[in-house]
């Protein structure tokens, strides 16, 4: 027995484009087409009134459009992996991170929308008038010119509109669509189903199923009534990311977009044709169907549908359409058709469709859906519907976008965990979303808050910030001495230890009002007052005592040799300008500042022999664990501390700073540096500069007013972490933090649907109360050893470095017997 074999046809003969021509798309149907690359909303950004917004203006949009317009959305979702950079300037823990999530894979979303006029009605356009089954194909005349002057300007209307709803739009040039030379256009890659620059030629085969080159094809549509849900929604409650308490809306087309973990196509077509002519359509099937109601009930139920359908159209205004939406998905030969095939039928059930997946037909979905060929779309695969319910059915999100600012800090997509970079600090600034840099952090224990507070400070610092940390815990002690940093801190055989005194060149009038400050405070008690005439004394005491130490060399800067300045010189200085004792009790100041001199109990605290110019170091720690409670050394710490920061604000300019304030802050506000800290927050966007407060405990934020008046009200950038300890009360926070209920849904979702198996936490980033997100906080194992807060962990690496080893190479070590140990 013979077989006739038939020649293949070319691709040549049968593509259906006849021109690509000024950004245009010209079919062999005479078909004009224009093609756009849009930027949607980010996923899990939105609330459903902002999806009921989009909507609106997506059907606002359609109205305008002209007779025989289709509207062709094509959203590609593509696996990929993530390509990190390797730079010989990165640092150790930078280099790890990106090795870290080396290859991770992602799906690359790429948006394209276009919008077609076609040269007649196609209500009536089967599978076998299509370009792809004709054997000749004659052009028709092209439009004239009024017509295609009219479409052109509905188009422009139509971007309009929605880029004024924040939706961005990018018209393909000639070369996007045809390719050059060098790189591939978008009619190749979609026939290749391949969108990288340069993607292969591949043969067709529609002869079982759909073949792409070595790809496997599968495609699921939704262009059946008896398909579809009774009622589209805008958005969905995603039961994944909800609470009892607070819904978590995605749109309703999210579970086959960014939600289908697999490479796949979801093409959304919406065909306006003539609205009265299918109204007078219907009115005809409506009367026949009315005469043969007797027959049968069916009719009568159909009659019935068909009334509601016209009344709505009439008496709402509503716009007739027609619309379909398929999903097109692939895997490689050796890929699994069937675990495909459960994974597209699960996603479209869960928009409470039924999965019918085409199978026949396939080639002609699969040929319509090439850019520009949207007229050549058979009208059997499409149900009439209003413009309303067809929108209902677009996919409207993306994937997290990395800032395209040269600053920021790396988090992780919520979905992949891929690296996205944000800015949380200039670009909102210049933009207007925030007034200044400042952030206050809320997350209670155990919630990953040292993890997010060690990669801010880091990143931070590898860009240049002079970081100021004051902490009570030794959150920050790897860091530190990873970056080579000063570290204070108390211990009995170590006690923290400073010289205030010492300057580089003559001090200046900031310098030498902190130093006042200092003496009085280690002077008098808190609600003692200072005389108009020791103030001038104290004054003039350093004035005297900084002309001496710049004429005689041999003397060094320290409290000591300023003590001993007060009993000699300055003692002789008084006697001569008949000072009076009532004036300025120089004994009794000596007497009480003599625990601070050489031989007395806190002579450490003053008389530090490192000579540290604080102002040029960029990363300082204060550890005040030890001295929180204490009421001599914390008071003069905390001095130094602001006198340090403030230092730094107005003598390094054009220099990033940036003081974060953990725990600490609460005894700072308890004694008496409330002043200090509402000065802090209220300035320091001026001086380049961001203030950032830490806490775990929600009573500090209730009860304290310095965090409500001051700390909260100048702090544009709010970050939470996981609340769920707080849930009975988060009703106050929401309230006192200004959460929208957008907000608060985002903020209980965290940890709700982390990735198994990963190890990381997430965070809650809200910019001035207008944009929020929740990202991953994910790190190498390099930095988790870093940032530990574990104590045996921390032993673990210290001892190394006790034994000899640098800092880098013990960090690398107990990484490495950690990935060894699983």
């Amino acid at each position: 027995m013979s077989h006739l074999l038939l020649p293949s046809a070319t691709l040549e003969q049968k593509q259906p484009i006849y021109k690509v021509e000024s950004g245009c798309l010209i079919s062999k149907n005479a078909d004009v087409t224009v093609a756009y690359r849009l930027e949607l909303p980010e996923i899990f950004t939105l609330s459903p009134s902002e999806y009921e917004a989009l909507h609106a203006v997506f059907v606002k949009a359609i109205r305008l459009l002209p007779l025989h317009t289709v509207v062709h959305k094509q959203d590609w979702f593509v696996e990929d992996q993530y390509a990190p950079g390797f730079g010989e300037e990165r640092s150790l823990l930078s280099r790890s991170y990106e090795r870290h999530f080396f290859e991770r894979p992602f799906l690359h979303h790429t948006c394209f929308l276009f919008l077609t006029k076609t040269a007649s009605g196609r209500e009536n356009w089967n599978s076998l008038s299509t370009l792809l089954s004709r054997s000749k194909i004659v052009p028709k005349e092209m439009m004239e010119e009024k017509r295609l002057t009219t479409f052109f300007n509905a188009v422009s209307q139509f971007v309009r509109l929605l880029a004024d709803a924040g939706i961005s739009f990018t018209q393909l040039t000639d070369a996007d669509l045809c390719g050059t030379e060098t790189t591939t256009g978008l009619l190749e890659k979609y026939l290749a189903l391949d969108l990288r620059d340069v993607a292969p030629l591949v043969d067709l085969d529609f002869s079982e199923g759909l073949h792409v080159g070595s790809k496997v094809c599968q495609c699921y549509s939704l262009g059946n009534l008896d398909d579809l849900p009774q009622h589209l929604e805008t958005d969905v409650r995603y039961e994944k990311l909800s609470t009892d308490r607070t819904p978590f809306a995605v749109g309703f087309a999210a579970p086959v977009g960014l939600l289908l973990g697999c490479n796949h196509i979801y093409n959304q077509y919406l065909f306006v044709d003539d609205h009265h002519k299918t109204l007078k359509t219907f009115e005809k099937k409506r009367d026949n169907l009315n005469a043969l109601a007797l027959y049968s009930r069916q009719n009568a139920i159909h009659k019935e549908f068909y009334d509601l359908y016209l009344n709505q159209a009439v008496s709402e205004q509503k716009l007739s359409v027609r619309a379909h939406a398929n999903v097109l998905v692939w895997c490689e030969q050796e890929g699994d058709p069937k675990q495909l095939r459960d994974l597209t039928s699960s996603a479209i059930a869960q928009m409470n469709c039924k999965p019918r997946e085409n199978t026949v037909d396939i080639g002609a979905l699969f040929w319509a859906g090439i850019p520009g060929n949207a007229g050549d779309f058979p009208s059997e695969e499409t149900f009439y519907t209003f413009a309303e319910q067809a929108c209902c059915l677009w996919n409207v999100e993306t994937n997290y976008r990395s800032s395209p600012s040269p600053f920021g800090i790396k988090l992780s997509d919520r979905i992949s965990g891929k690296p996205v970079h944000v800015d949380l600090s200039d670009a909102p600034m210049k933009t207007g979303l925030i007034t200044n840099r400042n952030k206050f952090v809320l997350g209670p224990s155990g919630s990953g808050k040292s993890f997010f507070t060690n990669g801010l400070v880091r990143q931070y610092h590898e860009q240049g910030t002079h970081v100021l940390l004051v902490d009570t815990g030794n959150s920050y002690k790897g860091l530190c001495e990873l970056k080579k940093g000063v570290y204070f801190t108390y211990e009995e055989h170590n006690p923290i230890s400073f010289n205030p005194f010492y300057v580089v060149g003559k001090p200046d009038v900031e310098k030498r009002e902190s130093l006042k400050t200092l003496l009085v405070t280690l002077w008098k008690r808190e609600d003692e007052r200072v005389s108009q005439s020791e103030y001038v004394s104290l004054s003039t005491a350093l004035t005297h005592y900084y002309l001496l130490l710049s004429t005689t060399p041999r003397v060094r800067a320290s409290f000591n040799t300023f003590y001993e300045f007060l009993q000699q010189e300055f003692k002789a200085y008084l006697a001569t300008e008949k000072v009076r004792e009532k004036d300025f009790d120089l004994d009794n100041f000596l007497y009480v500042l003599r625990p601070f001199y050489r031989g007395g109990e806190y002579d450490y605290l003053l008389n530090s022999d490192k000579d540290l110019n604080l102002i040029q170091e960029s990363f300082i720690v204060f550890e005040l664990d030890n001295i929180k409670d204490h009421p001599i050394l914390f008071p003069v710490v905390t001095l130094i501390i602001m006198d340090t920061f403030l230092a730094k604000m107005r003598q390094l300019k054009g220099v990033r700073k940036m003081i974060l304030i953990e725990e600490a802050w609460k005894a700072i506000a308890k004694a008496g540096m409330a002043e200090y800290i509402k000065y802090l927050f209220k300035t320091v966007r001026k001086f380049f500069g961001e203030a950032i407060v830490v806490t775990q405990e929600v009573d500090d934020i209730i009860g304290n007013p310095i965090v409500k008046d001051t700390i909260l009200n100048n702090s544009d950038c709010k970050i939470l972490l996981d609340q769920r300890k707080f849930l009975n009360r988060f009703d106050d926070i929401q309230q006192l933090m200004g959460l929208t209920e957008k907000e608060k849904a985002q903020v209980l979702s965290i940890n709700l649907d982390n990735r198994p198996g990963a190890k990381y936490k997430e965070v809650f980033i809200s910019l001035g109360g207008r944009v929020s997100k929740v990202y991953g906080v994910e790190v190498s194992l390099e930095e988790y050893v870093t940032y530990t807060t574990e104590e045996t962990e921390k032993m673990r690496l210290f001892q190394k470095v006790d034994s000899g080893l640098d800092m880098p190479s013990a960090i690398r070590s107990t990484a490495q017997e950690l990935r060894e140990a699983g």
